[in-house]
């Protein structure tokens, strides 16, 4: 079976406009998250919030934040005008999901916390003050959920 050189030309520039079209859409989206949360932890860690995800190509979601864990913690927490940033985003979808977790905190009264969770490719960088008593080094998982 022969093809028209017409037909050929065509195919070969279908094929490689998939790539230019895949790299135009594959960008790196910048992301922020801006969150309150609040939690407790004796032995095993939780707190949970609530905030807005905003990207520099004009998307917005409203999320659940949630953070579960375990090891040696104690205390009460509150995180205010808490804020996050995104990177190796694409879209707004692929802040979804549960992110690893790793901690080691110690606070009384007012304080500031600052954390890195990931999400294979993704990370996300974690800053807020707030205010509570807390002590120890605990384990566990981050959850963005759509809200």
């Amino acid at each position: 079976m022969r093809m028209s050189p017409t037909f050929s030309a065509l195919a070969l520039a279908g094929l490689l406009a998939v790539p230019a079209a895949t790299q135009a859409q594959g960008r790196d989206v910048s992301c922020q998250l801006d969150f309150t949360m609040s939690g407790w932890s004796i032995f095993y860690k939780t707190s949970s919030g609530t905030g807005v995800v905003s990207c520099d190509n004009g998307q917005r979601m409203n999320v659940r934040l949630e953070a579960r864990g375990g090891g040696i913690s104690f205390g009460r927490s509150r995180i205010e005008n808490g804020q996050g940033r995104f990177t190796g985003v694409y879209t707004i979808r692929d802040v979804l999901g549960g992110y690893a977790t790793a901690e080691a905190h110690a606070g009384a009264g007012a304080s500031a916390k600052a954390q890195v969770v990931t999400k294979g490719p993704i990370s996300l960088a974690l800053s807020g003050t707030g205010h509570g008593v807390d002590l120890g080094v605990a384990f566990g998982s981050f959850i963005i959920s759509e809200r």
